[in-house]
């Protein structure tokens, strides 16, 4: 029976990920900050990176599947050897390297930075890592876009976005990554590599939008307005103690096509993202 280390393992690419691994009969030492019941064959870890309760000694593979700074942090302490490493991190590397906010410049130098320590202390304990960098991730109803986008249109049955926001999006479901992490365990070439991870379908962000106000019950309407409306409208919700995470920079990236290639991940991991569907979960409730 292989081993397993999960971190996020509560997350919502851990939950799916840990499914997979059971499935497999693998034994998994899950990480959670709240006690958790034990079940088939995951046996749940309490705590944070700062402590954690009952560690293996020895385990086949890593994965981390939460904050990728937190664990490259963790990783480098060295209490847990392995050979193998599999962890997320967010092509936000790429697409917030020039934002001109502060707080998201400060994200891709955090992401930087553990990539490279992950990356590092890998070579220096003799282990192989993998970096797998999803793009807008959906399918638990627990994501920051379209599982908040459809919360606020549940209560106002509509959702405004401004005129012209047809950016190109690859929404990529949370199975399609576990798939992923499992996926590149075994395959020599993606040792010591990073891959983007898109979804398997490319469309405008009002399309994906549209597509989800659409599979909410009863649906929402889909309201474009001029972008001098919708900065007015942000700037009373942002008053009113709402939408404050959604930056000017956020609002011009609407428009911007934030694509990736996987073809790098289809070539050495075989890797196959299904299209942007709804199903039950991906939205926090059940689907229209």
């Amino acid at each position: 029976m292989r081993t397993a280390l999960v971190f996020g393992a509560s997350g919502q690419i851990g939950e799916a990920l840990l499914a997979r691994l059971d499935a497999r009969d693998w034994q998994v030492f899950a990480v959670s900050r709240m006690p958790r019941p034990d079940a088939s064959n995951v046996r749940w870890l309490r705590g944070e990176f700062a402590g954690i309760e009952g560690l293996p000694a020895v385990v086949d593979v890593i994965f981390s599947t939460g904050p990728l700074d937190g664990f490259a942090w963790w990783y480098e302490r060295g209490l847990v050897a392995t050979p193998r490493v599999v962890a997320f991190g967010s092509t936000s590397l790429d697409t917030k390297q020039a934002s001109g906010d502060a707080y998201e410049r400060d994200i891709v130098a955090r992401l930087q930075a553990a990539e490279r320590l992950v990356f590092d202390t890998a070579a220096a304990n003799g282990a192989s890592a993998t970096l797998l960098r999803p793009t807008l991730v959906y399918g638990a109803g627990r994501d920051q876009t379209l599982a908040r986008i459809a919360a606020m249109a549940r209560r106002t049955r509509f959702f405004v976005l401004p005129r012209g926001a047809d950016g190109k999006r690859q929404p990529v479901h949370v199975d399609d990554l576990a798939a992923a992490a499992l996926a590149v365990v075994d395959a020599p070439t993606t040792h010591g590599q990073a891959y983007a991870l898109p979804g398997g379908e490319t469309l405008a962000y009002r399309d994906m939008v549209a597509r989800t106000l659409a599979a909410l019950e009863p649906p929402a309407t889909l309201w474009q307005v001029p972008m001098p409306m919708f900065r007015m409208a942000l700037s009373l919700a942002r008053l009113a103690g709402v939408m404050r995470g959604l930056t000017d920079d956020a609002v011009a990236r609407m428009r911007e096509d934030l694509v990736f290639d996987a073809t790098p991940a289809r070539r050495d991991f075989g890797y196959a993202p299904k299209p942007f569907e709804l199903d039950a979960n991906a939205l926090g409730r059940k689907v229209g």
